[in-house]
């Protein structure tokens, strides 16, 4: 049984992921902000500290907001990367000096096909999800061939809390019903739909299972072929 740790678990893509970890028997952690503000250096440091030898990382904590460059506001732009970014290498950091000494670990980040490509009036976000590709790749070379691997999953929108906020603005920018805001984002990716949260999750299992071992330093990019790497 491994020890899984799952940082915004409680709800959205952060639940669905537990879950499929659950189900297979692994022990789980899924704290939500409450739990353990990802953006606090100490906070992290005396969660982690009290847990024990972590098998598996996963960096799902996220925020979002959208704005227009002109009208992106300082604080919104230092949020997202406070979490998006800062709160996965905290966590990172904390967990990977143990899986380096066992030889064996999994980290798995849930970045967003924002982490590969540009999207109108999500400049925090955008930065933020290529920031946190970055810092996946970074710890990825340093922990080659020790039996650690960092990798990341990059959905395009999933059926979340997130999402129906961004629908939400959608609506209230355009003057669109919720079903035609749903459609423009959806019409963002070849798959022609929303992810669900399962998906991901599935995603996400995949590159934390002991048969990935090969698999280190990817993006699995999920939205129906339109970003190939």
């Amino acid at each position: 049984m491994r020890v899984v740790v799952v940082t915004g678990g409680n709800r959205g893509i952060g639940a669905a992921v537990a879950e499929r970890f659950r189900a297979a028997g692994d022990q789980v952690i899924a704290p939500g902000r409450a739990d353990c503000d990802v953006t606090d250096e100490a906070a992290v440091s005396a969660f982690f500290g009290g847990l024990g030898p972590i098998d598996v990382l996963v960096n799902n904590a996220g925020v979002s907001t959208s704005a227009p460059l002109a009208r992106s506001t300082l604080a919104d732009w230092n949020a997202q990367f406070e979490v998006n970014a800062t709160g996965a290498f905290l966590c990172t950091r904390a967990v990977l000096p143990g899986m380096r000494e066992r030889g064996t670990g999994r980290v798995v980040t849930v970045a967003s096909t924002a982490g590969h490509v540009g999207y109108r009036y999500t400049a925090g976000y955008t930065a933020s999800k290529h920031a946190a590709v970055g810092l996946m790749r970074a710890v990825a070379a340093e922990v080659a061939g020790t039996g650690v691997t960092a990798n990341a999953v990059c959905p395009a929108f999933v059926r979340t809390d997130m999402t129906t906020t961004s629908m939400a603005r959608i609506s209230e920018r355009t003057g669109r019903g919720e079903a035609d805001a749903e459609a423009a984002l959806a019409a963002a990716s070849p798959l022609g739909r929303l992810l669900e949260p399962d998906e991901v999750a599935f995603a996400v299992t995949f590159l934390a299972a002991a048969e990935s071992a090969a698999i280190n330093g990817q993006t699995l990019v999920l939205d129906g072929g339109g970003i190939q790497l």
